[in-house]
């Protein structure tokens, strides 16, 4: 039986559209409140004249109190313990089916792999799929 002993990291910042299945997704090194203003600020240039509504947790890294969010972008909190509640959250449960109980020889590989499930299985339609739920998407349409 294959094991490792290793624990090295890397972060994925995700937005998924659950109206059009596009998908945004940033590799960083690690969760700050600056490096979660940049993803930001990259993702608002992502077509800009888009609305972009992102449903975050209560993670400290999430507290952006000093920094001016752009127009285009924005953030509602969802209570705490509910992580059910974030669409995105069911995208990342998607990916850990197929990542769980892998060994990677080194971090690189991890990356590379990822990347290419991303690119690869993350359809647009996939995205739709994992990421439908009645309930944001009729409050959605009722306002827009």
């Amino acid at each position: 039986m294959k094991y490792q002993h290793a624990f090295k990291n890397t972060y994925l910042y995700g937005s998924f559209s659950p109206i059009d299945g596009d998908a945004f997704v940033y590799e960083i090194e690690g969760t700050t409140s600056e490096i979660f203003y940049e993803y930001l600020i990259d993702f608002s240039k992502h077509r800009p004249m888009e609305l972009k509504i992102i449903i975050i947790d209560n993670a400290g890294f999430h507290s952006l109190i000093k920094y001016d969010i752009p127009e285009n972008i924005i953030l509602i909190r969802i209570p705490p313990y509910s992580p059910e509640l974030n669409p995105s959250e069911k995208i990342w449960a998607y990916i850990k089916q197929f990542y769980k109980n892998k060994v990677f020889e080194n971090l690189e590989n991890v990356k590379q792999w990822l990347h290419k499930f991303v690119k690869d299985e993350l359809s647009k339609n996939k995205v739709m799929s994992i990421t439908h739920n009645n309930f944001f998407l009729n409050d959605f349409y009722s306002v827009f």
